[in-house]
């Protein structure tokens, strides 16, 4: 197990599935922690555990992501409240399959505020504090629907186009300053994002067998924190399936149809 002690971390999402693994994880190893999500009894539990079993210190904020006004109020506060921070993983998020014609457009919006906008806000806030101190890393969690665009996914696959776009723009700009940028591309993982994106079940039920579990996420991502990594991805075959799309677009699409269509 790699040690922690005293680098501070940052994680949005984090009152379950894999924001709740990184902070088990990581208090395990000693780090201490900045949790955020909306719910704060979750976050309260989590935090009385955590300092109960492990000798970190460990802080919530509960924020709605989706609400400019209130993220903006929590980056002040924690800025204002710790003087170091040495990685931000920006977990948050969440999508709604629709076909574009059945989709809510608040919806549409609410996954763009979340996913996308709060996420460069954050690290737009925190970047220069990383730049000053020439070290920390911007873990951004993104999906396989980034890289492949599948039908009742178009505004999450937008969104997550979104986040893979600015990440490689950022890694390049900050790559001589000391700041890691990595992204972690993931297919469907056992999680509560499927309540909100498919809620007849239909889809994990035809993706059951495909489906990775929180703690594998967990695991690579803590082993990769602090070195310098472009990209986790899992299920590592599905990077296999991306390569190909990108290079043979038309021929992909026809030989993965009934894959894409299982939504």
């Amino acid at each position: 197990m790699r040690d922690f002690t005293n680098k501070t971390i940052m994680i949005t999402g984090a009152s379950s599935g894999i924001g709740e693994g990184l902070a088990y994880k990581l208090a395990m190893s000693g780090a201490n922690l900045i949790l955020m999500a909306r719910s704060g009894d979750k976050l309260k539990k989590l935090k009385e555990k955590l300092e109960q079993d492990y000798p970190i210190i460990c802080t919530y904020y509960i924020v709605d992501l989706s609400n400019s006004a209130s993220w903006e109020s929590c980056l002040s506060k924690i800025e204002a409240n710790h003087l170091t921070i040495d990685a931000m993983i920006n977990n948050a998020g969440f999508g709604i399959f629709d076909a574009v014609e059945d989709a809510d457009y608040q919806d549409i919006e609410k996954m763009f505020h979340v996913n996308v906008l709060a996420l460069i806000k954050g690290i737009h806030y925190f970047l220069p504090h990383f730049i000053k101190r020439k070290q920390g890393h911007i873990i951004n969690i993104a999906s396989f629907a980034g890289k492949i665009s599948t039908p009742k996914s178009s505004a999450y696959s937008a969104s997550k186009h979104a986040v893979l776009g600015f990440s490689n723009a950022l890694r390049l700009e900050v790559e001589k300053q000391g700041v890691y940028v990595t992204t972690v591309n993931l297919g469907p993982v056992r999680t509560n994002f499927f309540d909100a994106a498919d809620p007849t079940g239909r889809y994990q039920k035809s993706v059951k067998r495909f489906m990775i579990e929180p703690e594998q996420v967990v695991d690579q991502i803590t082993k990769s924190l602090f070195r310098k990594k472009r990209e986790i991805n899992l299920p590592r075959w599905m990077e296999f399936g991306s390569r190909l799309y990108h290079i043979l677009p038309g021929f992909a699409e026809r030989i993965l149809r009934n894959q894409f269509s299982k939504k």
